[in-house]
């Protein structure tokens, strides 16, 4: 299965979830600004999003991927599938005691991650109202991420990339007819859980339709589900080290009312090309070079991640120049409006300035990681992880309280430290690779990488210009159409993609044969346990 064409499909349907998810977003920060309000919700959806990325997207993935493909190959489908039912069993069992410990101890926790709004009764209660309502999510979620390795596997990248469209519907029908902030959240934070159980069900019968039949039966540690867990503890240690970046951001976010809502658009925004490219790639990726792994003889492992880095950074590199160049261009452009006012997308531009320059290296990690867990490394990883957090921490408080010694705010420090933690992980990942021959890029990737760096610089150039006459430009179009600052930001993003796509053609950092190459099936057999998409 192609590569660049499993990407493409993962990335398609991740295109949409996002375009729904920014309309989510788009619709409820104008509906409860950048406020407390704003600021409890953010933290609402942060929390049960902590643990998701560890358990179920993070650590359990890249644990069970590879050794469910390998079960497969090697003892076949119906084993596979009985390994599959009681790592299932285990994973919602635990995914379910941590959500019932964290429901009882949420005013604790609220303390570390919200205790900047202790001294506010109210929105500090309302905080945790939403963050409990919230935190069944990660128990839909745990079980749609089994379900989702399981058609990722088999080459059925479609449906698992389609099921976030499922959280964005459900928040944007919850808040579809409210206009109270208050209510808007609450409303919001119940249609999170419950969209958390719908993907399940959908993942669940996209097994069935595969022909794998997997029911919850009684917990058990079986050999393979202890060997699925030995795996996934450094993963774990890794993931947790991660998400404490997460848990500093907004503990110290806390104490400036509006911060948490800043950096959440900005991140919202940051997170488009991480998603769209990085975990697409990533995803399509694994499966791949676990295949590789088994079969070390075929010399894949080598050429796949010459093509992903190449692809990512076609992709990315232009995504990030976008971030860096023309950030309030495109927070007032796609953000403000309602309660979220044109301050607020200035305070949030300077945070997506620095998340811009992070991208790249936040991509690397997500391509740079599978070579290990294919080979089922995952200490490594989880050693570098911890590198990037201390990076994050130190000086991620540092600069917080360093700015506001001097008077500015100290969030802006927090995307700084964020950035700088991702290159750290990334270069050492880089390094390790290169350093044991796991990884030698062909001179025609380094000459392509080179070219789109060209690519970037003229759609930089462009996208300056536009950024230096934002207000004449939006004006034009907001005097003649009712979205007319959307439209306008649309457009110079068009154009912007426009000159990098010529830019990129005429310096042949891609080519017409390249994408048919990539988009080709393969001639010969499909590898044991792949099918079409869907």
């Amino acid at each position: 299965m192609s590569l660049a064409r499993n990407t493409l499909v993962q990335a398609g349907f991740t295109l949409v979830s996002r375009l729904l998810g920014y309309a989510r977003d788009r619709v409820i920060s104008n509906l409860i600004g950048a406020g407390w309000v704003g600021d409890a919700f953010a933290t609402a959806q942060a929390f049960p999003n902590l643990f998701r990325r560890i358990l179920a997207e993070g650590a359990f993935s890249q644990a069970f991927v590879p050794f469910y493909a390998r079960t497969q190959a090697e003892i076949g489908k119906e084993r596979a599938a009985e390994v599959a039912g009681d790592a299932f069993s285990v994973l919602t069992l635990v995914a379910a005691g941590v959500t019932l410990l964290a429901q009882i101890a949420m005013p604790w926790i609220m303390l570390v991650i919200h205790g900047g709004y202790a001294d506010q009764p109210q929105a500090f209660q309302f905080a945790i109202l939403l963050t409990q309502i919230t935190m069944p999510y990660l128990v839909g979620m745990a079980m749609s991420s089994l379900f989702a390795g399981i058609l990722n596997t088999a080459g059925k990248f479609a449906l698992s990339a389609a099921a976030p469209t499922v959280l964005n519907l459900t928040i944007l029908l919850s808040v579809a007819f409210v206009r109270e902030p208050h209510q808007a959240a609450f409303n919001a934070a119940v249609a999170i859980t419950a969209s958390g159980f719908l993907q399940a069900a959908a993942l669940y019968i996209g097994c069935r339709r595969l022909g794998v039949k997997i029911g919850f039966r009684k917990p058990i540690l079986t050999p393979e589900v202890k060997t699925i867990m030995t795996v996934m503890v450094p993963s774990v240690i890794a993931g947790s080290a991660t998400q404490i970046n997460v848990l500093v951001s907004q503990s110290l976010s806390s104490h400036e009312v509006g911060a948490k809502s800043w950096l959440y658009a900005a991140d919202r925004l940051f997170q488009l090309p991480l998603g769209l490219i990085g975990v697409a790639i990533g995803v399509a990726l694994l499966p791949r070079l676990a295949r590789a792994a088994a079969d070390p003889k075929s010399g894949d492992g080598t050429k796949a991640l010459d093509e992903a880095f190449v692809l990512s950074m076609a992709f990315t590199l232009p995504a990030a120049a976008a971030l860096v160049v023309i950030p309030f261009f495109l927070m007032q452009g796609f953000w403000a409006g309602g309660q979220f006012t044109e301050a607020d997308a200035r305070a949030t531009a300077d945070a997506l300035f620095h998340y811009g320059w992070g991208v790249p290296a936040f991509v690397m990690i997500r391509i740079l990681a599978p070579p290990f867990f294919a080979r089922g490394d995952t200490k490594r990883p989880m050693n570098y992880a911890l590198v990037g957090v201390v990076v994050n921490v130190c000086l991620g408080a540092a600069i917080f309280y360093g700015l506001r010694a001097i008077g500015q705010p100290g969030y802006v420090g927090l995307a700084v430290a964020a950035s700088l933690a991702g290159w750290a992980n990334a270069l050492l990942l880089a390094a390790t690779l290169l350093r044991e021959g796991t990884w030698k890029p062909e001179g025609w990737a380094i000459s392509k990488l080179v070219r789109i760096l060209v690519a970037t610089l003229a759609m930089s150039l462009v996208l300056a210009y536009a950024g230096l006459n934002r207000v004449p430009i939006e004006g034009w179009f907001e005097a003649r159409l009712i979205f007319g600052k959307e439209v306008a930001t649309l457009l110079v993003c068009f154009i912007g993609a426009v000159v990098y796509g010529a830019a990129a053609f005429a310096l042949r950092a891609v080519t017409v044969a390249d994408i048919k190459l990539a988009l080709q099936k393969p001639t010969g057999p499909a590898p044991a346990g792949t099918t079409d998409d869907f």
